[in-house]
């Protein structure tokens, strides 16, 4: 496997209908579909038919690919898959002391395989402070049905509040730590 890496290919398995076929595949053009999002290669060669990536096994620092898992699919088929979320835009509610918060980073979709983006695009352009947009207002691809529970936050922008900090001092000093196997001032009278 080392030596194939190498030579600037990568192993893969794809796995679907019929038998699980192990191939390698150029790593430059694994590579231009992972920088551009692409889910769905189209595979020529030995195999001539479209397979989504399901997973990429990277090396321990994240630089190179190592393998691969495809499945078969078919152009009109439903997958369902986990894509990422991308903000877009200037929440206003920012303007006006809030701290944008991204509560969720990946949603999980059913879509036709023909039409599985790169990522997902949430507008946050209307994001007041105290304001909140939920998976429900992500805009699909046509066909595409959401399977993240809809009223789960995506995105809110609140205000951070900073705790008071002679409040903070005070309950400090107040408080003192315990020191383990220190005598209390009872056992000490006690033993003398």
């Amino acid at each position: 496997m080392r030596r194939l890496r190498q030579s600037g290919n990568i192993p893969a398995i794809l796995y679907g209908r019929g038998e699980s076929i192990s191939l390698t595949i150029s790593s430059r053009d694994i590579f231009n579909a992972v920088r551009h999002g692409s889910r769905i290669v189209e595979l020529q060669g030995v195999v001539n038919e479209s397979a989504l990536i399901k997973y990429i096994h990277w090396d321990p620092l994240g630089d190179d690919v190592l393998h691969l898992d495809l499945t078969r699919i078919d152009a009109s088929e439903v997958v369902n898959l986990t894509l990422q979320v991308h903000l877009v835009g200037d929440a206003p509610g920012t303007h006006h002391g809030g701290t944008l918060k991204h509560l969720l980073q990946e949603v999980e979709v059913a879509c036709p395989a023909n039409k599985v983006p790169e990522k997902l695009e949430l507008k946050i352009n209307s994001v007041e402070l105290d304001g909140s947009l939920a998976a429900k207002d992500i805009p699909l691809p046509e066909g595409a049905t959401m399977l993240t529970p809809a009223d789960e936050m995506v995105v809110q922008c609140v205000v951070v509040v900073e705790a008071d900090e002679e409040a903070a001092d005070e309950a400090g000093a107040t408080a003192e730590p315990e020191v383990i196997g220190r005598k209390s001032d009872d056992e000490e009278g006690a033993n003398e």
